[in-house]
């Protein structure tokens, strides 16, 4: 698992899969990874999703880096979509139906997809095994997050190593976010792609449980009250605040 450290110029002489949504934190994995990776490769999954603009805005951001980006082109191999909208029908929450969001008995906001990283990791590292790749990148994290528990470190080395194990092959599950804050998330973007990739981030990215992509604020598009703006927007704050860049 990986922790944020300065970039080097080093590169890994191998191929990376990122699970990408189109939002930020996997739009800001997929960056690190083309900044290390000589090939990166994109997944995503349509599960049935209250927020489905994030699908619309992953190959705009595909595109936008293949045009924008020099140094990252050649390095961006193929996207990969998955239908998965069969979770919505056992998944019983908040991001696969129109309710209210709220806190539920078990202490879990009611935006918990059970079983979600779990399962897009292990259809992640199935593509992944035919494909001659082992590192599967995904932008979870334990440091600002709701509380979902395969976001956390501990679930997804035990994950790592059941993969492996059961697919005779040895994968790695990269997490570059899992120890930063969301203002910490900003400045990876920063180190990793300069202002450019953080306005690309700020802009074409989607992350707002509503699913408004209509309201663009300093941080980015969203309805600017639910959980996952109001995260996204006070990590905005903090990086501006701690850089000096207000």
């Amino acid at each position: 698992m990986s922790a944020f450290m300065p970039l080097d110029g080093f590169r890994y002489d191998e191929p990376a899969l990122v699970l990408f949504s189109g939002g930020q934190d996997s739009t800001t994995c997929l960056g690190w990874a083309l900044s290390r990776f000589s090939r990166v490769e994109t997944i995503g999954f349509n599960y049935g999703q209250r927020h489905e603009a994030e699908l619309c805005c992953r190959e705009r951001i595909r595109s936008k880096i293949a045009a924008d980006f020099s140094d990252w082109k050649d390095r961006l191999g193929p996207d990969h979509m998955i239908d998965m909208q069969s979770l919505s029908d056992v998944a019983d929450c908040a991001l696969t139906d129109h309710r209210r969001i709220e806190m539920e008995a078990n202490g879990l906001p009611n935006t918990f997809v059970p079983g979600r990283n779990l399962l897009f990791f292990t259809f992640a590292a199935a593509l992944a095994y035919r494909r001659g790749i082992r590192v599967l990148v995904g932008g979870m994290c334990e440091t600002d997050f709701s509380g979902y528990p395969d976001c956390r470190d501990d679930a997804l080395k035990s994950l790592q190593a059941t993969l492996s194990l059961g697919m005779g092959s040895p994968f790695v599950v990269e997490t570059p976010l899992m120890r930063l804050t969301k203002a910490r998330t900003w400045a990876l973007a920063e180190a990793v792609g300069g202002p450019r990739f953080v306005e690309l981030v700020r802009c074409e990215t989607h992350t707002c449980y509503m699913g408004d992509h209509e309201h663009l604020h300093d941080w980015g598009y969203g309805c600017g009250r639910c959980p996952a703006c109001e995260l996204r927007r006070r990590g905005w704050e903090c990086w501006r605040a701690e850089d000096g860049k207000d």
